[in-house]
């Protein structure tokens, strides 16, 4: 088998091959090109040494090929048939493009920047069951950000508590608002009873201002549990659930897709940083998009979370784009805003998007119900083309806000 080679230098992908990106920082005394063929092999068909079951034509047809080696960047990419792969199983991708290539001696370190995959394979997924379409048609909001609010403090509020905070902020201009990512069913915020009193206010609040209102409860556990408790907030006349999508695991998001429950999916990417220092957070958004999240968090830029702004952009406009068949899922600006970073987050990001706020609403120096005022105000005049200061003129929420959060 001596003659046989992982090494394709030069050549095209093929049309139906997964195609990896990685950086690759090779182990002392070895070269570039020596690593990249061992990645390949122990991704694909080979192993440490030669062995006398792999044949000439099983090699030819399914070993992974080096195509692309760049010294400078570092930069190798890596193509596979797509006969590796299981169709419509995220974990079998993720164990064969970034399995035991991470653990190899090899290597000193690597990160997988991106995958390119080919229709035949994102088809074999349904992707988001709603897209930004539907969400954007349920809240007759064809232009502007969504406006969403999270419940702060993040924890340790009671459910008639919390309820009193919803009716406040969904009675004056916002459209979603969620659970914080740790908040599921303790013992001070009991997940049913929560799911109870935000549903009455929900409704009370959509029958007094005659606008959509929708309550994202975070239904984060064991697989049949997150199943029990989205039956539950569906009886409830809810339409959206979250998920902590890392931590849940692509398994069990995959399978609660499938569930086709008719509810919107919102992905949360708690513990994200855990994984993107060796996968990139645009390879992550493309499995979260092939596994039929509706809603997923991305960054900000001008927040408090961590992302640069060419990032964010990129992973922005793939899960808006053309990805197969699938229906595109929106971005989700979530972290650190108050409404004077509004006007430059939509220059930055656009409209397609909602905006999340939480200390930026319940950290206004007025309350919880004139910081979601403000909040809205905000999206309104940056939807507009209006400058923030302008606008708040004739907005005195808007006006409070901007002369706090400047301090």
């Amino acid at each position: 088998m001596a003659e046989l080679s992982y090494l394709h230098l030069g050549s095209k992908p093929k049309k139906n091959e997964i195609v990896t990106t990685l950086r690759v920082l090779s182990s002392k005394g070895l070269g570039l090109r020596r690593t990249a063929e061992e990645i390949a092999a122990e991704s694909s068909v080979g192993t440490w040494t030669t062995v006398g079951t792999l044949t000439k034509k099983t090699f030819n047809k399914l070993s992974a090929r080096v195509i692309y080696i760049n010294y400078a960047t570092q930069i190798i990419k890596i193509a596979y048939p797509i006969e590796l792969f299981e169709k419509g199983n995220i974990p079998q991708l993720w164990s064969t493009i970034a399995g035991n290539i991470f653990s190899m001696k090899v290597i000193k370190s690597m990160k997988l920047i991106d995958v390119q995959f080919p229709d035949e394979y994102i088809n074999s997924f349904p992707g988001p069951a709603f897209g930004i379409n539907k969400i954007r048609t349920l809240f007759k909001a064809k232009d502007r950000p969504l406006v969403g609010c999270i419940i702060k403090p993040k924890a340790g509020l009671s459910p008639k508590e919390t309820a009193r905070v919803v009716y406040d902020v969904f009675a004056n201009g916002v459209d979603l608002i969620k659970d914080d990512e740790t908040l599921t069913d303790m013992a001070f915020c009991k997940f049913e009873q929560r799911v109870k009193e935000v549903s009455r206010v929900r409704d009370r609040a959509v029958k007094d201002t005659g606008q959509r209102k929708e309550f994202i409860f975070n239904i984060t556990a064991p697989y049949n549990e997150m199943v029990r408790r989205a039956k539950l907030v569906k009886k409830y006349g809810g339409k959206v659930i979250m998920i902590d999508v890392i931590t849940a695991g692509f398994s069990a998001l995959q399978s609660f897709r499938n569930e086709n429950l008719g509810l919107i999916i919102h992905g949360h990417r708690a513990g994200h940083s855990a994984l993107t220092d060796d996968v990139s957070m645009l390879v992550v958004s493309k499995l979260i998009r092939l596994a039929g999240v509706d809603e997923f968090h991305t960054g900000t830029v001008v927040g408090k979370m961590d992302g640069k702004r060419r990032d964010v952009i990129e992973i922005n406009n793939f899960l808006r784009g053309k990805f197969g068949k699938l229906k595109p899922t929106m971005p989700v600006a979530s972290g650190g805003l108050h409404p004077g970073l509004i006007e430059k987050l939509v220059k930055i990001l656009g409209a397609d998007l909602i905006i999340n706020f939480g200390g930026g609403i319940h950290g206004h120096p007025k309350g919880s119900a004139k910081g979601s005022m403000a909040a809205r105000q905000s999206i309104d005049a940056a939807s507009q083309g209006i400058k923030a200061f302008r606008y708040a003129k004739d907005h005195k929420e808007l006006e409070q806000a901007l002369k706090y959060w400047r301090k």
